[in-house]
């Protein structure tokens, strides 16, 4: 018998061990529900302190109908607000980055410091008081040099991420990180069917042919532990903790947002996810070489890392709309590293591009589908016992 699927019920009513009923991916009230109590309430991956290192130096992060503002203030700090201005409400920046002195409102001109006050409004009567108006701000936080924004006005803490990752982040040294490449992913599929196949390896040995070549989470459960004996024994001589910390989905904190992190292993031909087995860029941080391993992160139920010895690929996923999401995907690799002479772009992206191609398509596939008067639905396996714990969070998260 399946080992997540019981008798018991879950808040809606649905059994444990069994995926969603077709409504929670089409129903328009159920999406809009989600906007307001998962979307626009949980911290998301933005990008890195290394993209805006001047002062000015300012990129766009946009989710649904919101944009915020990412800039380098005057004294050197970081800073968020919403773009949009506070005369009648026009987006004030229009590129996705950029540097700027001020920003200008293209509309009537209206000016605002990188601050976020207003410099200056033309033709308003003498009674106006500009030191009123400001930039509204967006909740902005930042964990080893990655940034993350939240939309809500009263987000949770990333206090306890921080603390309990923190021997995690300090060994690969994310703060002295740099984007090497950024890509994004339009999928034709609600969010959650794009966040479900992230969220478990069951189909990764059918669908991901040169995922499967490195990666021994495509195995059976009873032979995982197995394959994780060689890399074990290598970690303390790399210089990599043996440490797990799980605060995810329906094990979050009150208050807190949610986390992880595990490490598990590769097979022995390859040192990190490359297409030949060999070393892509320099080691990151206290790393001392290859333990033929990877680590995973999450931050939020959005967010994800996966970190080998030599870069680090960030994943973001979200909704663009009730029946479209993205995902994008972000390489780091350490902040020296010069491209063309320590790292190839095409051979460091080339995995997890392939990779998201392939899942794009049976992500679609999967929500013609569920589009499907006949879908119904299904009993989850084994080694999809992380959707399990996905639907049961959600459910949670959503009801009133």
């Amino acid at each position: 018998m399946n080992q997540i699927t019981s008798n018991m019920t879950r808040a809606n009513g649905s059994k444990h061990g069994w995926s969603l009923a077709g409504e929670y991916y089409k129903d328009p009230a159920i999406f809009q529900k989600e906007i307001d109590k998962i979307i626009f309430n949980t911290w998301i991956f933005a990008g890195h302190v290394s993209q805006i290192p001047n002062t000015g130096d300012y990129f766009l992060f946009n989710l649904l109908d919101e944009s915020a503002i990412i800039v380098r203030t005057n004294d050197g700090s970081i800073a968020a607000y919403y773009n949009v201005c506070r005369h009648r409400g026009s987006h004030i920046c229009k590129e996705d980055s950029g540097n700027a002195k001020r920003f200008l409102c293209p509309y009537h001109a209206w000016s605002y410091d990188l601050d976020g006050s207003l410099f200056a409004a033309r033709g308003m009567p003498e009674s106006f008081d500009k030191s009123d108006i400001k930039l509204h701000k967006c909740a902005i936080d930042f964990i080893d040099g990655m940034i993350f924004v939240n939309f809500n006005d009263n987000p949770t803490s990333l206090e306890n991420a921080k603390r309990n990752l923190a021997p995690a982040l300090q060994m690969y040294d994310f703060k002295n990180m740099k984007v090497a490449a950024h890509k994004n992913y339009p999928i034709a599929a609600n969010w959650k069917i794009t966040l479900e196949n992230y969220q478990e390896c069951y189909h990764c040995a059918p669908s991901h042919p040169e995922y499967a070549l490195s990666h021994t989470l495509k195995v059976e459960l009873d032979k995982f532990d197995v394959l994780q004996q060689p890399m074990l024994s290598r970690m303390e001589t790399c210089g990599i903790k043996e440490y797990e910390s799980y605060k995810h989905f329906d094990q979050q904190e009150d208050g807190q947002e949610q986390y992880a992190y595990s490490r598990y292993a590769l097979f022995e031909k390859y040192k990190t996810g490359s297409q030949d087995g060999e070393q892509l860029a320099p080691l990151l941080g206290n790393i001392k070489g290859f333990d033929h391993g990877a680590s995973d992160f999450s931050i939020g139920p959005l967010t994800y890392m996966l970190a080998y010895n030599d870069h680090v690929v960030v994943y973001v996923f979200t909704p663009t709309s009730q029946l479209t999401s993205a995902c994008d995907i972000y390489w780091l690799v350490r902040s020296d590293a010069k491209e063309g002479v320590d790292y190839d772009i095409e051979k460091l992206t080339w995995l997890w591009h392939v990779t998201t191609l392939a899942d794009e398509r049976i992500i679609v596939d999967n929500q013609k589908g569920v589009n499907s008067k006949k879908y119904t639905p299904g009993p989850l396996a084994d080694m999809e016992d992380s959707i399990e714990s996905f639907i049961t969070w959600y459910l949670s998260a959503i009801k009133e």
